[in-house]
């Protein structure tokens, strides 16, 4: 298939700029994958969708301030600095603005000089290696000096950080969002936790890759970049143990739904297991874990929304689409939801 065939058209101002003041009262769209039937809901009727039995699979990983603005030492030009991965000792591999001036050795200081730090190596990508020196805990610096790395279509400045975050998040290392989750409030949780669904969390740290655009004309040619992602035991236990009673495993967002495609075992079965993923799922690939999945609408030509036409059929997936568009639903990370059941 090509990268072109994932196209849509999609008018600007449908592109959802800030959260709604409710979390779930965004709306839902229904797809049948079977007959790709639709239904128009919102998203507080998920419980209608969710069944005793069930086992609701969320993504617990937590953004962090990741986007650091300083100046260079000692000129004091502005640069900015985006946090991907954690090398360990204090060394981050970076985005880094402008980057023609962000030579190795090059010094920045951040806060007026709570934080400074070195550029250590330019990588073959043209990202950096950055050596960071402070007095504390980074993370609690981050917190103070960090802003959140909203995606690039986002233009408006987020008042509360907190709306881009789970309310179920834990783990701190994402750059960006599992933007699925953001529809659940603590009450719906509970609420379908009532109904004798049962909740298990797995962690995928979302790297700033999800936004990359597929370049090449032909979909196999594309290469995933890499995530980490874990299971803990009770996690592979509640699986192992809604798969033997014949429940099904409901994946929220795309991050969960890979993380167990990657992690699971042929037969489906599941262990306490980390790794880092590269997993490509586009049409043509056999799921092995996921039964339904909650997930947001994506951009075209991305390789989200060729995951989702994998799992529900692509002229399913295709037609939705053209319907939410014409239904002037919120698309991207604050945007509203579709359920594929």
């Amino acid at each position: 298939m090509k990268t072109s065939d994932f196209y849509y058209d999609l008018p600007q101002e449908l592109i959802a700029q800030t959260p709604l003041e409710r979390r779930d009262s965004s709306r839902l769209l229904v797809l049948h994958k079977t007959d790709g039937a639709i239904e128009h809901r919102h998203f507080f009727d998920i419980l209608d969708y969710l069944h005793e039995g069930d086992c609701l699979v969320m993504n617990d990983s937590r953004v962090i301030p990741a986007r650091l603005l300083g100046k260079r030492v000692p000129s004091g030009g502005a640069v900015e600095v985006l946090l991907l991965t954690d090398k360990g000792d204090g060394i981050w591999e970076c985005l880094v603005k402008p980057g023609r001036k962000l030579h190795e050795g090059a010094e920045i200081s951040f806060g007026d000089g709570a934080l400074t730090a070195t550029v250590k190596e330019v990588l073959e990508t043209g990202n950096r290696l950055v050596q960071f020196h402070y007095e504390g805990i980074f993370l609690e610096i981050l917190e103070r000096l960090g802003k959140m790395p909203l995606p690039p279509y986002i233009k408006e400045e987020l008042q509360d950080g907190e709306r881009y975050q789970t309310v179920y998040s834990k783990v701190n290392g994402s750059a960006a969002a599992p933007t699925a989750g953001l529809h659940f409030t603590k009450e719906l949780l509970a609420e379908i936790a009532a109904k004798g669904v049962k909740l298990a969390y797995v962690t995928l740290h979302v790297g700033l890759g999800t936004f990359r655009p597929v370049k090449a004309e032909e979909i196999t040619e594309h290469h995933m970049h890499s995530e980490f992602c874990m299971i803990s035991r009770e996690t592979a236990e509640l699986l192992n143990e809604t798969k033997r009673n014949h429940g099904r495993i409901v994946c929220v967002g795309t991050t969960s739904c890979r993380t167990l495609e990657s992690l699971a075992e042929e037969d489906g079965t599941f262990s306490e297991k980390s790794a880092w993923t590269d997993i490509f799922i586009y049409p043509g690939y056999h799921f092995k874990a996921m039964d339904a999945l909650i997930t947001n609408f994506h951009l075209p030509e991305s390789t989200l929304i060729m995951l989702v036409s994998a799992f529900a059929g692509y002229d399913h997936v295709m037609n939705a689409y053209q319907e939410a568009v014409q239904n002037r639903y919120r698309f991207f990370s604050f945007g509203d939801a579709m359920l594929i059941e």
